[in-house]
């Protein structure tokens, strides 16, 4: 491991940079963190054994600003590129960003505000802009969109198990917590969600300040699109995984809503993991008396004669789970204490 010069001077914030061959995006990247108007903070890059001129670009930015801090490394991946990078972290509060994404002036700043004058969250993020918007596909814009609209902590938790709900280029942490909670860890599923699941069930605190702080650009290279990692049916491994440590010695019966694709896929991990799903709740007649994974598929009406029933509601469609979510509550369910939303 090679490094460039140190600054030795404590830093209030240190924003965490890992980089892989990203010569066309790393300078513009780089220059929106430089012109903050929060000035207090250092820049750690890690270069994972970048093979084309970013190392010579990283090194030439360095040698004129004095907060950029170089870590050359041997190229194995994005995680321990970030575990090499927080070791080398000495701010209080670690803010993340990618070697392609542009920071508004003002993000570290409204952040380290924030985290200050909320000493009970451990993760805040930012609302979300995703470019070019010229070939962003559908299902991105409404990816941003529900994101975007996941501001508080209690939105945030609500929707742990449908998708990742906070992007993360866009958050600042706090590094002794960071660090406390195990780093980045290897799993066979994303990162960055599993990080966000290891918050979420050690009880930890997620906001957002309710700004566009983090320009999030989407490129066919992105691991997002080119790691099986982040493949649908890794996600639901790292929700199967997380749902079964909470629920597994919570004392109460455990149903899943859904007979779908995605019901389907999600409770062969669940019974993997050693989850003891009773039932199976469908609102399709014609399936009800049926059975799926041997368990018995049941109706609504079960949940009468079942009233200390835990639901996992795994249905895909965001109006299929708006209906769902007024259906709990009309009988007197609470979300997150007595079912959860995974899709």
């Amino acid at each position: 491991m090679t490094r460039g010069a140190k600054n030795f001077l404590m830093a209030d914030i240190s924003v965490l940079i890992p980089v892989h061959n990203a010569p066309l995006t790393i300078e513009s990247a780089i220059a929106s963190i430089l012109r903050q108007t929060f000035h207090d903070f250092e820049v750690v890059v890690v270069d994972d054994g970048s093979t084309d001129s970013t190392p010579e670009i990283l090194d030439t930015l360095a040698l004129a600003d004095k907060r950029l801090h170089i870590i050359h490394l041997p190229h194995r991946g994005i995680i321990h590129a970030l575990n090499c990078g927080i070791s080398e972290c000495r701010g209080d509060f670690i803010a993340r960003m990618d070697g392609d994404d542009i920071c508004h002036p003002r993000r570290l700043e409204m952040q380290v505000d924030f985290m200050k004058s909320h000493p009970e969250v451990s993760v805040c993020s930012s609302l979300i802009k995703m470019f070019p918007r010229s070939e962003l596909p559908g299902g991105l814009i409404c990816y941003e969109q529900w994101m975007n609209s996941l501001v508080t902590h209690e939105q945030i938790a609500r929707d742990m198990f449908v998708e990742s709900p906070v992007a993360h280029p866009s958050v600042m942490m706090r590094h002794s917590e960071l660090i406390e909670i195990g780093g980045y860890q290897e799993r066979g599923w994303a990162e960055d969600y599993d990080l966000w699941l290891r918050y979420h069930t050690s009880g930890k605190l997620f906001a957002k300040v309710p700004e566009v702080l983090t320009f999030w650009r989407q490129a066919a290279g992105r691991l997002t699109f080119t790691d099986s990692r982040y493949a649908v049916e890794n996600f639901l491994r790292a929700k199967a995984y997380y749902l079964a440590a909470i629920l597994k010695d919570c004392g109460r019966s455990i149903a899943l809503w859904g007979t779908g694709k995605t019901g389907r896929r999600l409770i062969k991990h669940l019974i993997r993991e050693g989850l003891p799903v009773e039932s199976v709740i469908d609102i399709d007649r014609s399936k009800i008396g049926q059975t799926l994974r041997s368990l018995p598929i049941v109706g609504l009406e079960y949940l009468d004669t079942n009233p200390n029933t835990f639901v996992i509601s795994a249905v895909s469609s965001h109006e299929a789970r708006k209906l769902i979510r007024e259906h709990m509550s009309s009988i007197g369910l609470v979300e997150t204490r007595d079912f959860i939303c995974a899709a």
